[in-house]
């Protein structure tokens, strides 16, 4: 879709005020967004409150996380998913990292626990999500009205029982709502240091009143601190002098906005980028080397395939693509580029990144050494732990998705990642579940059994493997292998039978996290990265191993060697008597 101009006609006036109170540490958290560039447009304006619980240890940083990280990840999103699309992916994904962090409290109250609340403005509508019991309130012709309902019940002692919030438990619940905007609307976020001190009418006073909405948040605060408030007080006006043009639907919201870019030619230019040439085309997509016509700054462009300009799916998964990998920063893990430019076609961009893939280097060498191998492997799964703490999982570390150089090693490709929770939502789309390539990824990809960080860890196991060995752990048999009697037919062989320069201490690592029930792998990256770093007591490295353990054909090989010049000495013995 094109747009003759990008005048978004939304013009605001706001402020905010976050306050202690008599309480030593502020645990609300408040930001509000107002994009300068064509963010506007398509995405609109942000508001957003929380108040982290205080009875929960990790209060201050849930709220903070739920803010810093809503205002960030909502601009990432693609530009063609609806607000809606956009609110719900974030919060479901940002909801399960909150969890999985409160996960080390023995008590599930005491976790990373946050209300959360935001409003978002685009297109003379107002959007909402909103769990817990902070408030948004709507201020229209003098009178003040609560759009919001509080997910909290009366516990006794004057104390309330919180039912929903963020980070509270691994399914979300949030009340989305849609509402139209005029010119003169005033919308007020408050923490419940606020609106439970202060009635709706004393509330409606201090809003109507003339003074900018800075001031009048401070006002707010003020006023509740008189009535005796002893919480954390925060409040955000937003007041609306103009409130946008409106859209008689949410064409930016449709899967198919955006057409398909054809296959490109070198010195094709689309959006300011120039084809320099075609790096790597598969039949899910086409990835180009591109150079900005300008800055000459040079980029990867990734194109979806022709062959699914029909396939919903496809196009939902490609535009999530760009998504997730916005979300992660790693020194290890390829960096997506956010063009500004207002793009006609469908497509995305990430560094450029000069150098053979490990797939490349394999096929000129066989196998790595064990020294760079262990390199290689140590920044891959810093990379993955990237993602992992984005509760993001990459589903095909394979040689081909890992760029080596000499300044080290970088994960490509978001084309199969998961994000906990995302699948939660309601949708008519039938989605791949198998993406990443069957000879890496783990056996509960097929046995349909959950996954989790452990089935990374096994395919970053098996691509250990393959570097020391070019062989695979389990052999031929592993691709096809089906059902759980399958799995339970494969034999593991010792990586030191295809490479004698294995320590049998590195191989014990790699067993344990090649273990084909996830179980029994590492419980985190981490460790398995330390035992391939030092050796493992457990695993018994001071006890070297019989050469038939480590390498039975080199065994039979010696042993045959060794029964042949004894037969030459015997019979030579005996000719010579």
């Amino acid at each position: 879709m094109q747009f003759d101009h990008l005048d978004a006609g939304l013009e605001l006036l706001v402020g905010q005020y976050s306050s202690a109170g008599i309480k030593d540490c502020n645990e609300d958290a408040i930001g509000i967004r107002i994009p300068e560039d064509n963010s506007l447009v398509t995405k609109g304006a942000v508001a957003v409150i929380a108040d982290g619980v205080s009875a929960a240890e990790g209060g201050k940083e849930a709220s903070e996380t739920a803010v810093t990280s809503f205002l960030s990840d909502y601009y990432s999103t693609h530009r063609s998913w609806s607000v809606k699309t956009s609110g719900l992916k974030i919060l479901i994904a940002l909801n399960r990292w909150l969890y999985s962090q409160g996960q080390k409290y023995t008590s599930a109250e005491k976790g990373f626990i946050t209300t959360f609340s935001a409003l978002i403005l685009k297109s003379a509508s107002a959007y909402i999500f909103h769990v817990g019991d902070s408030r948004i309130y709507r201020l229209r012709n003098g009178q003040l009205e609560q759009l919001t309902r509080d997910h909290a019940s009366p516990a006794g002692n004057g104390q309330r029982y919180l039912g929903r919030a963020l980070g509270i438990d691994t399914r979300l619940d949030v009340d989305y709502q849609q509402v139209d905007v005029e010119a003169g609307d005033r919308f007020l976020l408050t923490t419940d240091g606020i609106h439970d001190w202060l009635s709706s009418a004393e509330l409606q006073n201090i809003a109507i009143s003339d003074g900018s909405c800075e001031a009048l948040s401070q006002q707010i605060v003020e006023a509740a601190l008189a009535k005796g408030s002893n919480d954390n007080l925060s409040v955000q006006i937003i007041s609306v002098q103009h409130p946008g043009h409106r859209e008689k639907e949410d064409v930016l919201g449709k899967l198919t906005e955006l057409p398909f870019p054809p296959p490109l030619e070198k010195g094709q230019i689309i959006d300011d980028w120039r084809v320099v040439r075609e790096i790597q085309a598969t039949s899910r997509s086409e990835v180009y080397l591109v150079e900005h016509t300008e800055d000459k700054t040079l980029a990867a462009m990734k194109t979806p395939s022709i062959n699914y300009e029909d396939d919903a799916a496809y196009i939902e998964r490609f535009m999530m693509e760009e998504w997730i990998g916005s979300r992660i920063h790693s020194s290890n893990v390829v960096r997506v580029i956010n063009a500004n430019a207002q793009r006609q076609f469908l497509y995305y961009l990430t560094e450029y990144i000069p150098g053979p893939t490990l797939a490349q280097l394999l096929k000129e060498r066989t196998r790595l050494p064990v020294m760079d191998v262990r390199n290689i492997i140590t920044q891959v799964a810093s990379g993955l732990r990237a993602l992992h703490r984005k509760d993001t999982l990459h589903q095909d570390i394979k040689p081909d998705n890992i760029i080596y150089t000499e300044a080290g090693v970088k994960i490509l490709d978001f084309g199969s990642t998961f994000v906990a929770g995302i699948n939660e939502i309601n949708t008519n789309l039938e989605r791949q579940e198998i993406l990443g390539t069957l000879d890496y990824t783990a056996p509960e990809y097929k046995l349909h059994t959950p996954i989790s960080a452990q089935s990374d860890q096994f395919s970053l196991a098996m691509l250990m493997y393959e570097l020391l060995t070019g062989q695979h752990p389990y052999g031929k048999s592993y691709q096809k292998a089906e059902t759980a009697k399958d799995f339970s037919r494969l034999t593991y062989t010792p990586s030191y039978q295809h490479n004698p320069l294995v320590p049998v201490w590195m191989d014990k690592a790699m067993q344990k996290a090649l273990n084909l029930d996830s179980q029994q792998r590492y419980d985190a990256l981490s460790e398995f990265v330390q035992d391939i770093k030092t050796p493992n007591p457990d695993y018994g490295h001071n006890t070297p191993q019989p050469l038939f353990t480590r390498n039975p054909l080199k065994f039979w090989q010696a042993l045959s060697a060794l029964l042949l010049i004894t037969n030459i000495f015997l019979l030579y013995f005996l000719s010579a008597k």
